[in-house]
C-alpha cells in the first residue's frame, strides 16, 4: 500500500486558531463556507483535483479544473472578504504556519525546494521554518494568484454584537455575505452548467477606479512584481467595508499524494509528517491577528474505517428504528465533520 494511501484529508476553517470554532469545509463544493468575526466577513471555498478526503462520498474534482487557465492546476484556495477595519497593504499576509518545531523533520531537499518556490511561485515568501513556531508567509497583495477589487459595501458590513442570534463563526453578518457572494457571482468566468465562477484579475464597479487610484497594475504578474517593492505597499489600503476576492492555486502541491511536485524535484511530505496539520492563514501581521485559518489535517484511514464500522456493529446488534440509525449515522458523521482535533 502506498504510503499516502493510509490517510484522508480533512478540511476545516474558521476565523481564529482556536478548533472550537472551526467548521468542516465541503471540498469542491460550489457552495462557500461562510466566516463572519469582530475583523472579517469572508467566504471560502477550497477545491482539489482527485479529492479522496472526508466527508466520505465528497466530490473527487471541480468544474474549476476544466477551465482553460487551471487544467495543469491540483488546488485552489479561492476566498472573497471585506474587513471591519482599514488594514494597511504591507500588513496583510497569507500563508503557513504551524504550532510546534518542524526542523526536525524537514526533508532533504528542501532549503533546495525552498528556492525553487521562491524562485517559481512567489519571490516574495518569507519566514522561519526553523523557529518555534514555524512560519512562511507572503504578502497577500503580491502572493496571491488573482486579486479582483470589488464594490464598496460599506454600510452592509455588520460589526461584531449585530445580528443578534446568528452565528459568528460560520455565518453571521448576513448582509455583507449576500453583498460578497453578489460580487462573487460577477467576478469571473462561469464554467458552463456548474454554478462555478473563475475568479479573474481585475476589478468590478466602483473597485476599478479604486484600483486605478492605488495605481495597481491591471495585469496579475505586473501586480505581484509591483507589490514585491515594500514602499508601494505601504501605499496600498485594504479599505474597510470594500469586497476583495482572491484566488490561490498552483499546480505543484499535490493533496492527493501529500507530496509537492516540482519540476525534477519531488518531495514526499507525508514522509516526514510530524502530526501536525497544514494551515493556510489571512491575517494581519502588524497585530500578529489571523482574519481567517484554513486547516488542512491528515486522518489515519484506519480510524475513519473503524469508526464507521463501529456505527455498522451497533446498528445491526440494536435494530432500532430508521431514526436510531440515523441518529447513529449522525455520530459517524460527526467524526468526520468535527473541527480539528
Amino acid at each position: 500500500m502506498a504510503e499516502h494511501t493510509k490517510y484522508m484529508l480533512k478540511v476545516t476553517a474558521g476565523p481564529n486558531y482556536d478548533p472550537s470554532t472551526h467548521h468542516p469545509v465541503h471540498v469542491n463544493d460550489p457552495t462557500p463556507l461562510k466566516i463572519s468575526s469582530e475583523h472579517i466577513d469572508a467566504s471560502i471555498n477550497v477545491r482539489i483535483q482527485d479529492y479522496r478526503g472526508l466527508p466520505k462520498g465528497s466530490l473527487s474534482t471541480s468544474p474549476y479544473f476544466t477551465h482553460a487557465t487551471h487544467i495543469h492546476d491540483r488546488y485552489s484556495i479561492a476566498f472573497t472578504f471585506a474587513l471591519k477595519q482599514t488594514l494597511n497593504g504591507n500588513d496583510v499576509v497569507f500563508g503557513n504556519d504551524f504550532d510546534h518545531p518542524i526542523r526536525d523533520r524537514l526533508p532533504p531537499g528542501f532549503n533546495t525546494a525552498f528556492r525553487i518556490v521562491k524562485w517559481m511561485i512567489d519571490p516574495g515568501l518569507d519566514g522561519d521554518v526553523y523557529a518555534e513556531e514555524p512560519y512562511l508567509y507572503g504578502p497577500l497583495l503580491s502572493s496571491i494568484n488573482v486579486l479582483r477589487v470589488g464594490n464598496s459595501i460599506a454600510g452592509k458590513t455588520e460589526k461584531e454584537g449585530e445580528g443578534e442570534g446568528e452565528d459568528k463563526g460560520e455565518g453571521g453578518g448576513k448582509k455583507t455575505q449576500e453583498a460578497l457572494e453578489a460580487e462573487t457571482a460577477a467576478a469571473g468566468e462561469e464554467v458552463p452548467d456548474s454554478g462555478v465562477v473563475v475568479l479573474e484579475e481585475g476589478a468590478e464597479g466602483d473597485g476599478q477606479a479604486a484600483r486605478e487610484a492605488a495605481q495597481v497594475p491591471a495585469d496579475a504578474a505586473a501586480r505581484k512584481k509591483h507589490f514585491l517593492q515594500e514602499p508601494k505597499r505601504k501605499e496600498f489600503q485594504f479599505e474597510e467595508g470594500r469586497a476583495y476576492l482572491c484566488d490561490f492555486f498552483n499546480p505543484y502541491l499535490d493533496f492527493n499524494e501529500f507530496a509537492l511536485k516540482l519540476p525534477g524535484f519531488t518531495l514526499p511530505i507525508v514522509r516526514y509528517w510530524d502530526g501536525q496539520p497544514l494551515r493556510y492563514v489571512l491575517k494581519n501581521r502588524a497585530t500578529n491577528t489571523p482574519l481567517f485559518v484554513i486547516v488542512f489535517t491528515l486522518v489515519p484511514a484506519e480510524q475513519v474505517d473503524e469508526a464507521e464500522g463501529g456505527e455498522e456493529g451497533q446498528e445491526s446488534k440494536t435494530k432500532e428504528t430508521s431514526g436510531a440509525s440515523k441518529e447513529s449515522k449522525g455520530a459517524v458523521d460527526g467524526f468526520v465533520d468535527e473541527g480539528v482535533d
